[in-house]
């Protein structure tokens, strides 16, 4: 299965502002020597050698993970505004995709409130669109934000065929693959995701405040988490913040390590970032993530960070 990020900030867009914009291209400048300038190949050497949150960014889009299964079936976890960038560009590959299975975590506005800008698929009616979620009736929950006064259009104007599914205990089958879920800690209830695929298996576990309980090795917690190739980890705060901002339903990219590492996670994903953090902040944390990783524990999951555009082939 392919992984791909869309949306990997946190509570609200934060699109990259002028002043940060302005900070990235002082930071260049800076670092330039003439000898750097001298022909396109040592321009490029020295492009490649800036540091990534110099160079690139991590994103400001709300949470959408695309995953992509071996017979081709698109899976979408959340539709935060992540999720209009997917649309785009499916549209601007000419991928004639017609039918996306979206499983929603939960129903904070950070992650729903890009379904309608998944254009024009919601609104074609040659795709095929099923949601899935264990609570029941969420369909209501979908519709009641999608009306006047808050916005023109409402989800009964959606052309694609759309599928309601409230998924049961044993989870799903979409081919080969199975998706389990399993709530987790964060105000209002969430749900994390675990998808098995041929012996390969990625977990979705956004807004998630870790607790004493999910380190605990009962059966079920084992079936989920154990060896699990790849872990999309909620990280939002430091340990300081997350002390202060305790029962705020998210969890310190600390914890995360270590939760990995008691699991024997193969690779873990520092996910759904702190709008009020920079791009800057948002890469020390990665160092520090990764330094804890590799002193701290016997198992160390190799870390990485979710930024928009990375795919990981699972």
């Amino acid at each position: 299965m392919k992984v791909k990020f869309w949306g990997v900030r946190g509570s609200i867009p934060v699109p990259l502002t002028n002043m940060q914009l302005q900070r990235k291209i002082s930071s260049v400048i800076q670092r330039i020597k003439p000898e750097d300038l001298a022909t396109p190949e040592t321009r490029e050497l020295f492009i490649s050698k800036l540091p990534d949150h110099i160079f690139t960014t991590v994103g400001g889009n709300t949470t959408c993970v695309e995953v992509l299964l071996e017979d081709e079936t698109v899976i979408i976890f959340d539709a935060g505004t992540g999720i209009r960038e997917l649309g785009t560009s499916l549209l601007k590959q000419d991928k004639h995709i017609r039918h996306y299975h979206i499983f929603f975590s939960h129903f904070h506005w950070d992650h729903i409130q890009g379904l309608l800008f998944f254009s024009p698929q919601v609104y074609n009616p040659e795709c095929s669109i099923t949601f899935y979620s264990p609570v029941k009736n969420f369909k209501e929950i979908l519709s009641n934000q999608m009306k006047l006064p808050y916005f023109p259009i409402t989800i009964d104007e959606f052309r694609a065929k759309i599928n309601y599914v409230t998924i049961p205990q044993e989870g799903v089958m979409l081919g080969d693959a199975k998706i389990a879920c399993r709530p987790v800690y964060h105000p209002g209830g969430c749900f994390a995701y675990r998808i098995t695929e041929n012996n390969k298996s990625m977990i979705f576990s956004t807004d998630t405040e870790l607790r004493e309980a999910d380190f605990l090795k009962n059966e079920k917690s084992i079936k989920f988490y154990e060896n699990t190739d790849l872990l999309v980890m909620d990280s939002q705060y430091t340990l300081d913040e997350a002390l202060e901002k305790y029962d705020w339903g998210h969890t310190s990219f600390s914890l995360g390590v270590e939760f990995a590492s008691e699991w024997m996670v193969k690779k873990v994903v520092l996910f759904h970032h702190e709008p009020l953090y920079e791009d800057k902040k948002i890469y020390d944390i990665l160092e520090k993530a990764r330094w804890y990783a590799n002193n701290l524990y016997s198992f160390s999951p190799e870390v990485i960070l979710a930024r928009e555009g990375l795919e990981i082939e699972v």
